[in-house]
C-alpha cells in the first residue's frame, strides 16, 4: 500500500464536512460539523486544521470579498483537492477494514 499522509479524527471530519458542503468557510463548517458530531468545534481548532489541511494539499482556500454584515471581514472559503478525495477514501477504506467483521458486537450496545 502506497505511504499517504494520515488523517486525524478531526482532520477527517473537517474535512468529509467540507467535501459534503463543496465550498464551505468557516462558520458554516462549523455549524455542520457540530450538526453531525454532536460536539462543539472551536474556531481556533477549526482554522488551524484548515491551515494544516491546506499545508498537506488537501483543501484549497479563497477569501471572498469583505462583507459589510460581517464587520469588513471576508469569509475563507474552502474546496477539497482531488489528494484530499483521495485521502478520504483512503481514510474510509482503513477504518472499514479495521471494523469488518465486528457490527454483531454492537448489535446489543
Amino acid at each position: 500500500m502506497p505511504e499517504r499522509a494520515f488523517l486525524g479524527e478531526f482532520e477527517h471530519f473537517v474535512l468529509a464536512t467540507a467535501l459534503r458542503l463543496e465550498r464551505g468557510y468557516g462558520a458554516e463548517l462549523m455549524r455542520e460539523l457540530e450538526e453531525r458530531t454532536g460536539r462543539r468545534v472551536q474556531g481556533g481548532a477549526l482554522y488551524a486544521t484548515l491551515d494544516r489541511l491546506e499545508s498537506k494539499g488537501f483543501i484549497t482556500s479563497e477569501m471572498a470579498a469583505p462583507a459589510p454584515e460581517r464587520g469588513g471581514r471576508p469569509k475563507r472559503f474552502v474546496r477539497v483537492t482531488a489528494e484530499g478525495l483521495r485521502a478520504l477514501a483512503d481514510h474510509r477504506e482503513a477504518l472499514l477494514r479495521v471494523w469488518d467483521g465486528m457490527e454483531a458486537r454492537f448489535e446489543d450496545a
